[in-house]
Order: C-alpha cells, then sequence, then structure tokens
C-alpha cells in the first residue's frame, strides 16, 4: 500500500543537529505526505521520540501534545549558559568539587513533585507574536511568568563529576535544560544541560522509533505501512468505543450525541475523551462529555472515506 494514501502516526527517532520542522518536512516528503505534524517539539540537538501525525492523523496532534514525557538527560555542573543547554555562551562557571553524590541526589530528589518552573528566554514560546528566541538573539531577554509543572520522577543513573546523568519522566511543556539550571541553582554551583534523549512521548516509546535512512529505505520499497501506527491505535490510554451502522451514520453527519447513545460506557463514562470507532475499527470521532449535562462534544469527526491504518 502507498503511503501517500494512508493516516496514521510515525514514530521517528530524531537525529542530533536538525529541528524538529526538518525532521518534519523529511518524513513527509518521504512518505508523500499531503499532511504532516508533529506532536511536541525537540530542541535542535536533542535526539529521541518525535512523534509525526500523517494525512488526516493531524487532527489528532492537539491530543497527543499534553502526554507525559521521558528523557535521558545529562546535567554539566559548574557551568551557567544563557541558553540553559550546551550550545549557549558560558555567563558563569564554579568548582564542584566539594559537592558529594550524597548533595546532588537530595538536590534532584527535591525537584519530584510539582513545581513553578520559569520557561528560558531562548524558547518557542510567543511573546507578541515572536518566539522568545528572536528577540533574546537580539539581547532582549523577554521573561515569561514561571508555570507549573509535574515532575513524576527524577531517577539519578550515574554521576562523574561534574556530569550527572538522569532519567525524568514529567508533564507536557517542562522545560529539561531548565530543571538542568534549577538544581545546579540549588547545589548552589549553577548547571546547564549537556544532552538530551526523548525516550518516551504520549505513550509511544523509542522502542517504536525509527532512523530517517531506515524510514528512506523503507518508503523506497513501499514497505512502510507496517510502521505507521492505525489512527485507532494512536490515543493511547483513551477509553475507545465501537458504534453501530445507526450511529456511525449519526456521528458521520454530525448529529447531536448524548451518553446514553454509549450504553456500554453510560453509568461510568470517561470525565474527558472518548474515541469512537465503526465496525471495521476505523476511527470516526473523538469526543468528550459536558460536566453538567447529557450531551457529548465533538473534538473532530472523519466523516470521510479515505485510507485510515
Amino acid at each position: 500500500m502507498v503511503a501517500a494514501n494512508l493516516s496514521g502516526v510515525i514514530v521517528v527517532d530524531k537525529p542530533p543537529g536538525v529541528s524538529s520542522a526538518k525532521v518534519l518536512a523529511s518524513v513527509k516528503r518521504l512518505l508523500k505526505a499531503k499532511k504532516a505534524g508533529h506532536a511536541g517539539t525537540l530542541d535542535p540537538q536533542a535526539t529521541g521520540v518525535l512523534v509525526c501525525c500523517i494525512n488526516r492523523a493531524t487532527k489528532l496532534a492537539k491530543f497527543l501534545l499534553h502526554g507525559r514525557k521521558k528523557y535521558l538527560a545529562v546535567l554539566h555542573l559548574g557551568m551557567e549558559t544563557d541558553t540553559q543547554d550546551a550550545t549557549g555562551n558560558i555567563t558563569a562557571a564554579c568548582e564542584t568539587g566539594s559537592i558529594s553524590d550524597e548533595q546532588i541526589k537530595a538536590a534532584c530528589k527535591q525537584f519530584e513533585g510539582g513545581y513553578r518552573q520559569t520557561p528560558p528566554a531562548f524558547s518557542a514560546l510567543k511573546h507578541k507574536g515572536q518566539p522568545l528566541y528572536k528577540y533574546a538573539r537580539r539581547g532582549k531577554m523577554v521573561q515569561k511568568p514561571p508555570r507549573h509543572v509535574d515532575i513524576d520522577s527524577l531517577r539519578v543513573i550515574s554521576i562523574d563529576s561534574p556530569f550527572v546523568h538522569f532519567e525524568v519522566a514529567c508533564t507536557a511543556g517542562t522545560y529539561v535544560r531548565t530543571l538542568c539550571a534549577d538544581i545546579g541553582k540549588e547545589l548552589g554551583c549553577g548547571g546547564h544541560l549537556k544532552s538530551l534523549r526523548r525516550l518516551e512521548s504520549s505513550g509511544f516509546g523509542i522502542d517504536e522509533a525509527i532512523l530517517l535512512p531506515e524510514l528512506r529505505k523503507l518508503a523506497d520499497a513501499e514497505t512502510i505501512s507496517d510502521r505507521i501506527v492505525p489512527m485507532a491505535k494512536a490515543l493511547r490510554g483513551i477509553p475507545e468505543y465501537v458504534a453501530n451502522k445507526a450511529l456511525t451514520d449519526r456521528i458521520k453527519h454530525g448529529r447531536m450525541l448524548y451518553k446514553n447513545d454509549l450504553p456500554d460506557l453510560a453509568e461510568a463514562l470517561p470525565p474527558d475523551l472518548i474515541k469512537i470507532l465503526d465496525a471495521d475499527k476505523n476511527l470516526i470521532a473523538v469526543v468528550g462529555t459536558h460536566e453538567t449535562d447529557n450531551r457529548l462534544k465533538y473534538h473532530c469527526v472523519f466523516s470521510d472515506e479515505s485510507t485510515q491504518m
């Protein structure tokens, strides 16, 4: 089956030194896709899981953007940079020889749970319609207010001073380089992110990821379809409901739905999202519940018959 006709998700192992946008452009070109979008960017020097949504699956990106992430990171203690990572200019340096492994582990442990994180000035967050990094490159550091992030776990793997290797699981929107800078401040020596690899994003793991050279080979052989995750299976952790033909027709025409239209879920209807499949297990809609009444609200509907994985 020609990949250009398919809709689904493909997980790429992003290489270092290239932007997420360029990787996505390569994926779109190789698959001859009409549309493509990614579900959460990685900094150019970072590697690992980049979730790419192909053709109609681009409608699912907004649900995947907010999923939990897991990273493998290396913190360089004793050196601060203006970008909080290894690409920036050094702004301060400090000896770290007197800091014990126990102190480092204790400082890292303090960041587990929720904390208020100030986004870095060198970031893609917008200010008056422009990314912050554009202001920063002109010497104007725009500071966004702190925001709450959740660090589900932060596990120190090894310490080879001044380098600290750790694994962190966190909410979307967490800046690991800012976390590194904050750990450095907690220890009184400063620090920055030396390297970063994303292991998981929105339920997709690095074991599912494909390198671009491999993707190129499979695309040339037109065997890439085996690596595309079907749309119905892309929203992991979201409950599903298989609709009969009558309900499928109602959904495809955008007619009002109510909780009791999903009888198997009606008594214990989840509080947020539900994916609805047709009898062939194709995704036909993503709906959500209202807190105050019996209606369901449409988040997206797939009414045409384009090929789904």
